[in-house]
């Protein structure tokens, strides 16, 4: 028995003892050392607290033993924050607004209190700047857009804020926290605020409101109706008053070109009647009578004495009888 507990006494060296020291270090510091930065993210490295440079995605070397320090910040990210209500981390309900009312309650212009509830989403977009230059970031987030929230809304009448001013607002609000963010070095990008709710205090306000809104809805619909009806009778008066005009100018050209043609016969007859009066005045005359007895009407002759006439008519009737009783 003693033989075999000798058998299992391990004899180490000192000098085996040290490489042995070593090798464990070499581990140590190669799994200390080594560290990967995802697609979406940059690491910033850090030694002893001092900022030392900013790496992109990919595999990534650094001193081990916690001399330097590798922080991942998601750059690729857009993160939101809610205000005047939350929304729970994973199953998405929304938290009542009540508890947040600090946030959504506001002054309007003409001072009325109005409940407003929105979003900002953002992404980090210098990670040294976002990591040093402010401490508590979110609650300054929360802030400034709170700020130039209160300061928008309570310039505005409320009927204002609730209907066709709510997309100024948006871009008021994104555009003036970008301001800040750039002026102060926060490396912060503002994607974009969207107003949720935007209701009165519920009450006598918010049901005068609710009747407010309905009368909008109804003049809404009024003016669309009055449109649609314009566009659909505007379109027939303007064919018929195209045809009209159309028809008009027929008339003109077939009178324009009718006058040209008497005109022309005029001209005509003027110049035989200045080379044969007498035989001229008697050919008008005669096509004259020509076509006075050729008419059906009931016409009667009578001389300048008014002693005679002659029924023309009865004259033509009785001579188509004999030229018929002929036949």
């Amino acid at each position: 028995m003693e033989e075999r507990k000798r058998g299992f006494n391990i004899n180490l060296s000192p000098k085996l003892v040290v490489w042995i020291l070593i090798a464990l270090a070499l581990i140590a510091s190669l799994s200390t050392s080594f560290f990967v930065v995802d697609q979406s993210e940059q690491a910033v490295i850090i030694r002893f607290g001092r900022y030392m440079r900013t790496l992109g995605p990919g595999l990534h070397f650094k001193l081990p033993f916690g001399i330097e320090e590798n922080i991942n910040i998601p750059t690729q990210k857009v993160q939101t924050l809610t205000f005047g209500y939350r929304s729970q981390d994973n199953s998405g309900s929304l938290v009542g607004a009540r508890e947040y009312t600090d946030e959504s309650t506001m002054l309007t212009g003409d001072l009325n209190i109005v409940d407003v509830e929105w979003i900002v989403q953002y992404r980090i977009a210098n990670p040294k700047s976002y990591l040093f230059s402010v401490k508590d970031k979110e609650t300054t987030i929360r802030d400034i857009s709170q700020s130039i929230m209160n300061q928008l809304v309570g310039d505005l009448p409320i009927l204002s804020v609730m209907t066709n001013q709510r997309t100024q607002i948006e871009y008021d609000v994104q555009k003036e926290m970008q301001k800040i963010f750039d002026r102060y070095g926060f490396g912060l990008e503002i994607v974009t605020v969207k107003l949720q709710n935007i209701v009165p205090p519920k009450g006598d306000v918010q049901d005068a409101f609710e009747d407010v809104n309905k009368a909008i809805q109804d003049m809404n619909r009024l003016i669309n109706e009055g449109k649609q009806y314009y566009n659909q009778e505007i379109p027939s008066a303007r064919g018929e008053a195209e045809k009209i005009v159309a028809e008009a100018k027929g008339y003109a050209s077939e009178r324009v070109n009718q006058a040209k043609g008497d005109t022309a016969r005029f001209d005509a007859m003027r110049e035989e009647y200045q080379k044969n009066p007498n035989i001229t005045a008697t050919r008008l005359y005669i096509e004259a009578m020509g076509d006075i007895l050729s008419s059906d009407g009931n016409l009667t002759l009578i001389d300048s004495s008014l002693d005679n006439f002659l029924p023309i008519a009865k004259i033509g009737q009785n001579a188509k009888k004999e030229m018929e009783n002929e036949q």
